[in-house]
This record gives C-alpha cells, structure tokens and sequence, in this order.
C-alpha cells in the first residue's frame, strides 16, 4: 500500500512525495491507521524504523482535518514528551516538515534557550508542542502553558524517560489533561516499560516490530581490536580516506569527546563535539554545521544518541564501546536511515572484551570481526601526522628508501 491510497489530506501526501516518500515502513504501516482512528497505540519499535513519522502523519492528518472549536483557549492539542533536547529538535523537524502544506502549527520548548520567543508562540495558540518533561513543567506553573484541551499524548523514547527518572513528571502530567489519546512509543520493553504503558494507555492496540537482529539491516557493522592509546591513529586514517563523509564517533565521556577532538586537531582534522557541558545554543549550532556538512565529523556521548538524526551519516564509530549494551543498538542506528546503507565500525581494546561479550550476548550473535594484520597496523601508526609519532613515518621512509636502492643496485646489495 502506497501514501497515495491513504485517507490522509493531500497536503501531508505532498510534503511526503517532496521527501521521496511512496511507501510506509512496517511500523508506519500497522501504526498509521490506528492512530487515525483515535485508537491508543503501544509501540515497541527499533531505531529507524521511521517511528516519529508512524506517529506525526496521522496526528498531523487530524489535527488538520478536525479545526479547533470557535471557543477555543488556544490550548496545546498535541503534547510529544521526549527525553532530550536534541529528540525534540529532532522530532520537530518532522512535525515541520510533513506539516508545512497544512494549517497545523508546531512548536518545541526546552532549557537552554530563550524561552522569550516560545512563551509568545503559545499565547498564539499552538496545535502541537514537543517538549521536555522540565520546560514542559516550567512552563504549565508560570501559567504559560494550557493543556485543558489537550487531545493526544505522545510518549517517544518512553525507555530512555523512565532510564532518565522521568516516571513520575509521565504520571503527574496526565493529571493535568482531559480524556485523551495516548501513544507510546519505546525502543525497547520490559516490566518496568509493561507496568508504565499499561497504566497510561486504555486497550491500546499493541505493535512490536522486533526482528532476530535488533540492529537495521541496513547497516553493515564490524568490531576492530585496536589498543586503546592507537585509536586515535586509526580513526585519524579512517577520517582522511573517507573524505567528505559524514562520521559520527561515539566516545563514553565527555572529558574523552574533547581529549578526541583535541587529537583530531593536532592532525589537521575539523570536527565538532557534543555533551551535557555545552549550553543548548552550542548543541544547537554544533547539529547545524553537522548537518548541512560544514563540518563532517561530530564526536558525541550517549546522552545524544538518540537525538541525532541527521540524513547521510555514512559512518558510525565506536571509538569507545558503551557500558551499557543497548547502547550499542542505538548508536549504530545512527546510520543506515530509511532506506540508506550505513556503516559501524567499533575499535575494542583488550580492556573493553568483557564488554564486547555483553554486546554480543545482548544481539544474540557475534559481531563480525575486521582483523588488521601487523603490517597494516604498524603502517597505520606510521603514517599519523601527529608529530610524536613522526619517528614511526621516518623509520617507514628510510625502510622503503632502503628497498628501492636494493632494487636498483642488485650487485653492491649482494656485496653486503
């Protein structure tokens, strides 16, 4: 089944051809039609899988059909509950995008920013508001934020909410809205996840789209063993021999994001970094320029997995393996979206293979391995710009300069 065949309006059909977009993934397509019915959904679904627009065409497509009542308090209709900020730049891009033919107004509020210019647009009257659980509260007790005529509530990353400590802003706020409908969307479930859903949601229709494999099959993903002191060298040959893609490096702490970009520097490489340090206008920024390629590596931590969601990414890297294993799943997620093939690559020390086992226990299988022989190892040390390793490059040179004068003088060789 095809957009076109959709009972959806025609300006939503548009925005979807204007993306390249004919057909529904498998979540989209078991989603989209429950929602339009004003169904309750509970969605278990991976890393892209196209779950924000499972949910934002069909809320969307009601929200246009059905116009406010001529009485209305110009209250929020739709609230999306994230865990982050970057998801919520992230997710409303999407509302914005499919919307932007239809009457529906979208709008995200978080920390960090001027809250100046969101405080306004919501006294306009808003249709749907992307938010975090603290602006989101911030606002409703300063009396910026009405949601007495709020018709869907949207939990996205409902796992990464409860991970986060987020349960208890999720049952405070649905004291605060009318009967209404409630999707949930995780990646992942478990009991904890099961208790949360089942006592937000009324006889949801439940979909879960997990195949044997949780990682997309669309990314190609491969472990190197490299020692932890040599990974700077090798993703430095990796940046250079694929230049103009689009990398993204995950690291397990900020203090190692910068000690990375640091490294990057001294080699002549440009590359950005994201983490919980940098204000909102930086992250901001930094997503930008990533973005629109003006810089086309970002090294991040997992408190932004989630959030980035950027067309293109060719490559992911595990510079560092994460501590927790599921971790694993969303970072590769980052590339291979949609229909797009991705690449992950994952550098693993010695200290980190109880790690790799917990990955691998956790996908259920083994992941391939990229074995570098001695030689090439040696030479990806050697041919670092980094100027400590130089001696390795001289030695290198001499050794071929050496080769090549054998080669041309046979005869004084033998005399040696």
């Amino acid at each position: 089944m095809k957009f076109e065949q959709y009972n959806i309006p025609e300006e939503i059909k548009k925005s979807l051809s204007e993306l390249g977009f004919r057909k529904p993934t498998d979540i989209q397509y078991r989603a989209i039609p429950s929602i339009l019915k004003g169904e309750d959904v509970l969605a278990i679904a991976q890393t892209g899988t196209g779950k924000t627009a499972a949910f934002a065409i069909p809320v969307i497509s009601r929200l246009h059909d059905e116009p406010r009542d001529r009485n209305s308090q110009l209250g929020v209709r739709c609230l999306v509950m994230v865990p982050t900020r970057e998801l919520a730049v992230q997710i409303t891009e999407v509302f914005e995008t499919l919307a932007k033919y239809t009457h529906v107004k979208v709008l995200s509020t978080m920390g960090g920013v001027d809250e100046a210019p969101q405080i306004k647009q919501l006294q306009d009257g808003i249709d749907v508001l992307i938010t975090t659980p603290g602006r989101m509260f911030d606002l409703r007790s300063r009396g910026h934020l009405n949601l007495d005529e709020t018709e869907i509530l949207i939990l996205d990353e409902a796992d990464h909410m409860l991970a986060l400590g987020f349960i208890r802003d999720i049952r405070d706020v649905i004291r605060y809205l009318p009967r209404h409908q409630t999707l949930f969307f995780s990646a992942t479930i478990d009991d904890d996840i099961k208790d949360l859903a089942y006592s937000l949601v009324r006889n949801p229709i439940r979909i879960q789209i997990s195949p044997k494999d949780p990682v997309s099959k669309n990314v190609d993903h491969a472990v190197a063993f490299i020692e932890m002191d040599d990974k700077r060298f090798f993703l430095e040959r990796m940046i250079k021999e694929n230049g103009g893609k689009k990398i993204l490096v995950f690291v397990r702490t900020k203090v190692r994001a910068e000690r990375v970009h640091k490294a990057m520097e001294r080699v002549g490489i440009d590359t950005l970094t994201i983490h919980g340090d940098k204000e909102q206008e930086d992250r901001l920024e930094v997503m930008d320029k990533f973005r629109k390629g003006d810089v086309n590596v970002l090294i991040a931590t997992d408190l932004s997995a989630r959030g980035i969601d950027i067309p293109g990414v060719n490559f992911v890297v595990n510079y560092d393996l994460p501590d927790v294993a599921e971790n694993y799943v969303h970072r590769v997620g980052r590339t291979g979206r949609g229909m797009e093939r991705g690449h992950a690559y994952s550098f693993c020390a010695e200290e980190e293979l109880e790690i790799l086992k917990e990955i691998e226990s956790f996908l259920g299988q083994e992941v391939k391995r990229f074995n570098i022989d001695k030689a090439d190892y040696s030479m990806t040390l050697a041919l670092t710009e980094e100027s400590n390793n130089n001696w390795q490059k001289l030695l290198l040179d001499a050794e071929k300069e050496q080769s090549v004068w054998e080669k041309k003088n046979p005869k004084k060789n033998k005399k040696k």
